[in-house]
């Protein structure tokens, strides 16, 4: 690949990784628990697909998310940590996660999330456990296991809260205006145990009413949803990822 064809696509690898981590960022954003006070300007990126630096700053303002994707990419030396496969890495979940050796992850976990700070020793501790254990920094990790979120609210998740703020998956069943219907696993505690209950049908919405990827979404499509919002229409494949991840931190949890 010639230099001028290399930068161009590493331009659109940007913007696809830009828009997309805009996608899953806008749910938490619009009822004001991660990131600034943008979700208009956030919106109308997606809308306009749009991105410029003026993006990547509002992304770079969450401070839980935009850590986590600098050191996904610092791990496989990739220089922009909004790289689309880092976003993928982040929010679903792909193979880059294995370059995150253990230690540099725990480190991180001390000095950037501040979670012994927040949370106690003990805590800490035992979130360092499960990373020794083979938790890795998939969103789905930082929502099931560390307990007190990490935006605008300093306290512990509730049930559904996490079911929320965890990024699940479903297939479209009926699709009504700006509301879609998708047959979905939710979370469910049984005794002491955080588990993924039986598939119900549930609405959720269709935001981006200019968006025309989700204009064209139809009966069938898989897609990923992150606080009621829908965020994108995904391959099997990347349903299977988000469940294995899901599934692999859900183990960790203690009730």
């Amino acid at each position: 690949m010639k230099k001028g064809e290399e930068n161009s696509s590493n331009k659109q690898t940007n913007m696809n990784g830009l828009l997309r981590c805009s996608r899953y960022a806008f749910g938490p954003n619009r009822l004001h628990y991660c990131g600034p006070d943008a979700n208009s300007e956030i919106s109308a990126y997606i809308q306009n697909k749009a991105t410029d630096p003026g993006l990547e700053a509002l992304l770079k303002a969450f401070q839980a998310m935009y850590p986590y994707l600098q050191l996904i990419a610092e791990a496989n030396l990739i220089v922009d940590p909004f790289d689309d496969k880092v976003v993928e890495a982040y929010w679903i979940g792909n193979d880059l996660l294995k370059a995150v050796e253990k230690k540099k992850f725990c480190q991180h976990l001390l000095d950037v999330q501040k979670i012994k700070k927040r949370s106690g020793r003990a805590v800490f501790d035992c979130i360092v456990n499960k990373v020794l254990q083979g938790a890795v920094p998939q969103h789905s990790f930082h929502v099931l296991n560390v307990w007190k979120r990490t935006g605008h609210l300093e306290q512990e998740h509730t049930l559904e809260s996490m079911d929320s703020c965890r990024v699940s998956w479903g297939k479209i069943e009926k699709i009504d205006g700006h509301f879609i219907t998708v047959n979905t696993q939710p979370l469910e505690c049984v005794g002491n145990k955080l588990m993924l209950g039986n598939p119900i049908s549930k609405k959720v919405s269709r935001t981006f009413g200019a968006d025309i990827d989700l204009e064209a979404l139809k009966i069938g499509d898989l897609v990923s949803v992150h606080w009621g919002v829908i965020c994108e229409k995904i391959t099997p494949q990347q349903a299977t990822n988000l469940k294995k991840y899901t599934l692999k931190h859900l183990e960790f949890v203690s009730l």
